[in-house]
């Protein structure tokens, strides 16, 4: 995890198109320049950061139920809940679930649990569009690589 790069998710470890499913990793980091204000002496995962992790669950499994042809981007979020402090150091597992696509949106189920506990949920939106340049499809390909998503099963 990157955190100050945006780059949330450490591994996919899930990526169950036919059941709408996507499953992500993610070890706090134990220093990061983002916890240099939250807070000093008592480091604490973002609420932002948690709700950006479950975004990038739900764009692995939006991103691979449109073949990687199209990127979804976060347009709002319903029901969340923080419901405990994230700490550096914490396994965080981050899982997706499919409830609606249509229309260029979709929603999603998501929740983030350590040792089983469940610390954040949300609903999200997401909107589904093309790529805004060439370039940009290349390298989400590449990060979904380093992140374990084999590509080789899309068609």
């Amino acid at each position: 995890m990157r955190l100050e790069y945006f780059d949330i998710i450490d591994t996919v470890d899930v990526f169950d198109l036919e059941n709408g499913h996507v499953e992500a990793s993610s070890t706090i980091p134990e220093e990061s320049p983002v916890f240099e204000g939250h807070f000093p002496g008592y480091p604490v995962m973002p609420g932002v950061l948690l709700l950006e992790m479950m975004n990038h669950t739900a764009g692995y499994l939006l991103l691979g139920l449109n073949n990687f042809g199209r990127l979804p981007f976060f347009a709002g979020a319903k029901k969340v809940k923080i419901r405990s402090f994230a700490l550096p150091g914490m396994l965080m597992k981050s899982v997706c679930d499919l409830v609606h696509d249509g229309s260029g949106f979709c929603i999603t189920r998501n929740e983030i649990r350590v040792d089983g506990k469940l610390i954040a949920d949300a609903e999200l939106t997401m909107m589904v569009m093309d790529f805004p340049s060439p370039e940009l499809p290349v390298l989400v390909r590449e990060r979904a690589r380093q992140h374990g998503v084999e590509l080789g099963t899309l068609t």
